[in-house]
């Protein structure tokens, strides 16, 4: 091989030498990402191991619940799940109306109807209770700025006073994210005041549940609201879970706290953390046909 020659080939051997190394690199990295989501894909199966066992073990407990603000958004899914999962022996909804489902899994669901104006007179529906998920809520262009710190407020922390007298021992309460009760907002004023008023009742467990926008297709009109879920529903999730959070997903983490044994009394979960307990599916918590009667 002549001088000239080896010389001109010398850049193609370079070349090649190049393109092996890349192809080598290229290798090697899809190598590890699939080793990384073989390794995702078992530690989520051992969780969803783990998540069962917790479930079964709740089951044999046979613990009651009751859920007020069932006909919300947030309550009619967590009563579905709940039905779904046959988590509990007996199930109770507390509401100012009787409502009725064509479903057969609700035919054996407590209905106790109540005046939240005169919630002493009835005491007999908050008695012997387990567990309870207070998930009452209205808005301030809904009931005024007065109907809507009675029923986020008053009634609620009532429900709470009345259930901790009943015997309920782990009370749920929906909250909101940036929930304070020095804010300069009455949204998240009234809801960190009757976080503050909830736990002075001292439950043996108290979880507070602060989501931020809740994305569901509501059955009422909120345009605003509307409009905020298509924009947090058009984010990447990695973005849009700091700041909201599927209505399923959040009714999951909900149910799969509450299964897993924990020593803290008082437990607060924002959004992210939501986002994360929320992960392991228990059902398909789709919605369910209600009428109100």
């Amino acid at each position: 091989m002549g001088r000239g020659q080896g010389q001109r080939n010398a850049p193609m051997a370079g070349l090649t030498a190049l393109s092996a190394a890349v192809g080598v690199l290229l290798a090697s990295l899809l190598l590890l990402r699939q080793e990384d989501v073989g390794q995702g894909a078992d530690a989520s199966m051992a969780e969803t191991g783990v998540l069962l066992k917790l479930r079964e073990d709740f089951r044999s407990q046979n613990k009651s619940v009751f859920i007020l603000g069932a006909t919300g958004e947030t309550g009619k899914v967590l009563l579905k799940e709940i039905l779904d999962q046959s988590l509990f022996s007996r199930v109770t909804i507390i509401g100012r109306r009787k409502l009725t489902f064509s479903e057969e899994a609700y035919k054996n669901v407590i209905q106790e109807v109540v005046d939240f104006e005169k919630l002493d007179d009835y005491a007999s529906a908050f008695q012997g209770h387990d567990v309870g998920f207070c998930c009452l809520g209205t808005t301030r262009s809904k009931a005024g700025a007065e109907g809507f710190v009675r029923v986020d407020r008053d009634y609620v922390f009532k429900s709470a006073e009345m259930a901790k007298a009943g015997g309920c021992k782990h009370f749920n309460l929906l909250s909101s994210k940036g929930a304070d009760k020095s804010s300069s907002f009455l949204y998240l004023q009234v809801k960190g005041e009757v976080e503050s008023k909830v736990e002075e009742l001292n439950f043996d467990r108290y979880t507070i549940f602060r989501p931020g926008v809740l994305l569901c297709d509501r059955e009422e009109s909120r345009p605003a609201e509307w409009l905020t879920r298509k924009f947090f529903g058009s984010l990447p999730e990695s973005w849009a879970s700091g700041h909201s959070v599927p209505v399923v997903s959040l009714v999951r983490a909900m149910l799969n706290n509450t299964v897993k044994p924990s020593d803290q009394k008082k437990e607060l979960l924002d959004n992210k953390a939501i986002h994360n307990l929320g992960r392991a599916r228990g059902s398909s918590a789709q919605g369910h046909t209600e009428k109100g009667a």
